[in-house]
């Protein structure tokens, strides 16, 4: 299985979604929402791109799985897609320049292929196992930043789980007197993309789904980058979880977060 021409051939497939987001983004209006639960939205714009998606991506690799966000049921087997048509849908909804598309390849439950569109400034983001993580066909890195202090950092907030709010949010009042700032751009999977290319030296979220994150632990890891759960663990695609960091932090934060989050 030759992994570039697959991740290569799936960027085209990306871009042909991409397209149809950018298309439809001007017939879009209000009624066109639905809420699949509280705060969780949906529009046929999501579903349009997952279809094309699937269709393409099963030419690539015809008989493969899918784990995507709205065809929930779909088989998963040993080599899998993970798809996220349209991630920051509420930021597309309120006219918000920051949404994604995020693919990853995931062979016996390792990713092993990454990409995450980030639509509002057409960043192509990419990589394969054993490969650099790529920016629009340039290799980056992630940051040198040596201590929280000299950090910027990203994260989430929960639209559904509360449970681990108030400790999530005295974290976020340690992390605010503790870095350089705080940034939500509300799409994890461009979230994760700024680490891998050292705009942002860490990132951390609880609530997330595998194709939320997939790709992008791929580009972090593959950057120089580390990835893990909240108890510095490995179950960071399923868990609903996950700490991505430029790796010189990576110890100085995961402290913190046990501080606070008794992880």
């Amino acid at each position: 299985m030759n992994l570039e021409t697959i991740t290569l051939q799936a960027c085209v497939a990306v871009e042909q979604a991409a397209a149809f987001i950018r298309s439809e983004s001007e017939k879009f209006s209000a009624s066109d929402v639905r809420e699949k639960s509280a705060h969780n939205l949906v529009t046929y714009i999501d579903e349009g791109s997952e279809r094309m998606l699937i269709g393409e991506l099963s030419k690539i690799l015809p008989g493969s799985g899918f784990i995507a966000e709205e065809s929930p049921g779909m088989e998963r087997k040993q080599l899998s897609w993970i798809i996220d048509p349209l991630d920051g849908t509420t930021n597309f909804i309120h006219g918000l320049p920051m949404y994604s598309i995020s693919v990853a390849l995931m062979e016996e439950g390792r990713v092993v292929s990454g990409i995450i569109y980030e639509a509002g400034q057409k960043e192509f983001f990419y990589t394969w196992q054993g490969a650099p993580a790529f920016l629009n066909g340039n290799p980056i890195r992630v940051s040198s930043a040596g201590t929280l202090n000299e950090s910027l950092f990203a994260t989430g907030f929960p639209y559904y789980d509360y449970s681990r709010l108030d400790p999530y949010i005295e974290h976020f009042r340690f992390m605010m007197q503790h870095t350089r700032g705080i940034r939500r751009l509300g799409t994890a999977a461009a979230d994760l993309a700024w680490v891998a290319c050292g705009r942002f030296d860490g990132f951390y979220e609880y609530g997330l789904s595998p194709w939320d994150v997939a790709a992008g632990t791929l580009l972090v890891q593959n950057a120089g980058g580390k990835v893990c759960d909240f108890r510095a663990g490995a179950d960071f695609i399923f868990g609903k979880e996950i700490v991505a960091t430029n790796n010189l932090i990576h110890g100085e934060f995961i402290d913190s977060l046990k501080r606070f989050m008794g992880t």
